[in-house]
């Protein structure tokens, strides 16, 4: 699955136009590497997503294609 997808259906960030501009600026990371919004997404990768001076890392656990709101919760593991 497309990162900018999963970033929105994991509902880590809401929109997928916001994902896409966030993956644009470079501040968004798949385990080391800066991600483009087209890097697949697989189990056991960790993303860390810079908000301003705040940092989110998390592990992947699950990749749907859609998800209610209590699914998207079991998708991924805040590190």
């Amino acid at each position: 699955m497309r990162l900018d997808k999963y970033l929105k259906v994991s509902r880590l960030i809401k929109r997928r136009t916001v994902a896409n501009e966030a993956c644009d600026a470079g501040r968004v990371m798949i385990g080391e590497k800066v991600a483009r919004a087209s890097a697949e997404v697989k189990v056991g990768d960790i993303i860390t997503i810079s908000f301003g001076n705040r940092e989110v890392k998390v592990e992947v656990l699950d990749v749907q294609d859609t998800a209610k709101k209590e699914q998207a919760k079991e998708m991924f593991r805040y590190l």
